[in-house]
């Protein structure tokens, strides 16, 4: 069956279809059939584009390229073949899985090739969360969009948001692209808490950050977090603070609640609890 043609009724290169836009523009659609599998390559302007993606795509199939040769052989094939297929050409040629996102398998671990030169690293049990979720950066963090809402990649591995590398977590290899399990390491699983010289500083996000106070056991200042944040919001401030989950029974932590003294400054502008 023949492509649909171009105007003059010439027949369409081959990988090739045309398509509508609502508006009435057209477009190229590119494609190719790898093991059985129909796998489309993109849209393009030009039917010109479109083909050349479906040879560079074929190309890519027979030979032994990997994600890495994108930036030198990409160029020379002059193709207009996106980074993220050639990332998912090449797992599906070599594993025989088809991934929608830019995912490479390996033993026991697989890659995510967020651009030619970030490789983000991952253990095999969040390889069905990757494939169905796209990894996207914007201002220095790494999320995903999911059920509306942009999700930290950080979250999925206990470590809150925002949190800061060296105070709330580190890397144990030093390696900030390697997000297996053992290679993250949590140093702080409580909001607005960091240990200092004295002890452990307590603070919260108003306009800007305000210092509740500073306590001998992280425990502590963890709950003048909590107690902090319930001044603000008892005392109209419009933001929602993540309260810190404590482990103890409500009693103790009712009785360390009101023993604790919080700043001056956030009683005398906001009130008393």
């Amino acid at each position: 069956m023949k492509n649909s043609s171009e105007k003059g009724g010439a027949p369409l290169p081959e990988g090739v279809y045309r398509a509508v836009k609502k508006d009435g523009t057209e477009y190229y659609r590119s494609s190719l059939t790898y093991k059985g599998k129909h796998i489309s390559l993109g849209s393009y302007a030009t039917a010109k584009e479109a083909h050349n993606a479906y040879l560079q795509g074929k190309a890519l199939l027979e030979s032994r390229l990997g994600p890495e040769d994108y930036l030198s052989q990409g160029k020379k094939t002059k193709g207009p073949l996106p980074f993220d297929k050639w990332v998912i050409l090449v797992n599906f040629r070599d594993s025989g899985l088809y991934f929608k996102t830019p995912i490479v398998l390996g033993q026991r671990i697989f890659t995510y090739h967020l651009t030619p030169t970030e490789v983000l690293t991952f253990d095999f049990e969040d390889l069905f969360y990757y494939s169905q979720h796209t990894i996207m950066r914007r201002g220095g963090h790494l999320f995903v969009a999911d059920y509306g809402s942009q999700i930290s990649v950080f979250t999925r591995h206990g470590i809150k948001p925002y949190a800061v590398e060296g105070v709330d977590y580190r890397f144990v290899n030093g390696d900030p692209l390697d997000f297996r399990r053992e290679n993250l390491e949590i140093l702080n699983v409580y909001h607005g808490v960091r240990a200092v010289e004295k002890g452990y500083l307590a603070r919260i996000h108003v306009n800007g950050y305000l210092q509740i106070g500073t306590y001998p056991s992280v425990l502590e200042a963890a709950i003048a977090y909590n107690k902090a944040a319930d001044i603000l919001q008892k005392n109209g401030v419009d933001k929602e603070y993540l309260q810190n989950f404590i482990d103890i029974s409500p009693r103790v932590y009712a009785d360390i609640y009101a023993s604790l003294p919080v700043s001056e400054r956030i009683e005398q502008t906001f009130g008393p609890l």
